[in-house]
């Protein structure tokens, strides 16, 4: 074996050793997401096993997860080096897996070039304003990507079906929204709107899941109820919603969503296949090395500056 050999087999002896080590990490922090399991009713948890089909092997999950993380920091660096302009809006019905999508997107990305935009319910003011206007600031700048966990679909969605929002407000929504998005398009701005759906027997297990685990009940929101009461009356939003806004400048794409991980794989790999990016250039890193002075004494710092030892 020569030189070049050699040195490619180390690379990629290298690359596997890393991959194994994150892959091990990743499946620590699933396996600590997972210790409220035995808070849940054993019965509980038979009724959800029996209603779902075997999911990927878990160790399947993670490679792929992975491979498409990797894929999305090379996306990043695009925008980043490019100064695109990103926006992922995430909608669709309570507990459909929105969170947990954009929670794998985001969680090896730097937060200064991808960050989550979760608003809270408008304040008296923002009531007042052009309804598009408490969105507008949060738009990404060149080499930015903006996910929407939740987004201006509020209007047609939960605003119509809880009755914070009059018909009449509904129908100057539908009117504005596609040209209010044809000129994020014109404005150099990628716009992708994801959708994600449940039946109505997985909604109905996920809320069980959530009331029944302590460290999920946050999740549950008033509206969050309210949705199983009014599952009519937001298919019914969500079909006029589809019919009146998906434009060919910025469609909507249905992501299902029973299977999580599918859902979680399936939206990522999606979402790099709609934006052109490639590799770009980096300089290559190098440590520098310590500069050390021999005249200088570090001091010692009193005990009680440290957080205390208990494990």
């Amino acid at each position: 074996m020569n030189h070049d050999d050699l040195k490619q087999t180390e690379d990629r002896d290298g690359a596997l050793d890393w991959l194994e080590a994150e892959l091990q990490d990743t499946l620590d922090e699933d396996y600590e997401l997972e210790l409220s399991e035995p808070e849940i009713s054993e019965e509980l948890r038979r009724i959800y096993k029996t209603s779902h089909p075997p999911s990927i092997p878990r160790a399947d999950y993670f490679r792929a997860l992975l491979k498409l993380q990797s894929e999305l920091i090379k996306l990043q660096s695009w925008v980043s080096h490019h100064k695109e302009k990103v926006v992922v809006l995430f909608e669709g019905r309570d507990s459909a897996g929105k969170g947990g999508v954009i929670k794998r997107i985001t969680q090896r990305l730097n937060p200064r070039v991808v960050r989550v935009v979760a608003l809270p319910a408008p304040s008296d003011r923002e009531k007042t304003q052009w309804y598009f206007q408490r969105y507008v600031p949060h738009l990404p700048a060149g080499g930015e990507i903006v996910l929407f966990d939740r987004s201006w679909y509020n209007r047609s969605g939960v605003e119509r079906v809880m009755g914070f929002a009059g018909e009449d407000q509904v129908e100057q929504f539908f009117n504005d929204v596609p040209e209010f998005e044809r000129m994020l398009v014109r404005s150099g701005i990628r716009l992708v709107k994801y959708w994600f759906s449940i039946t109505d027997e997985e909604q109905q297990m996920r809320f069980m899941m959530r009331i029944h685990d302590p460290l999920k009940q946050w999740k549950l929101s008033p509206m969050d109820l309210q949705s199983r009461v009014r599952w009519e009356a937001y298919t019914k939003a969500k079909e006029e919603t589809f019919a009146r806004t998906n434009i060919p400048e910025a469609p909507w794409y249905i992501v299902e969503g029973n299977d999580k991980k599918r859902a979680r794989l399936n939206c990522i790999d999606h979402l790099l296949s709609l934006i052109p990016y490639e590799d770009v250039p980096h300089e290559e890193v190098t440590l520098p090395q310590r500069v050390f002075n021999p005249d200088y004494e570090r001091q010692v710092l009193p005990r009680d500056l440290y957080v205390p030892e208990k494990y």
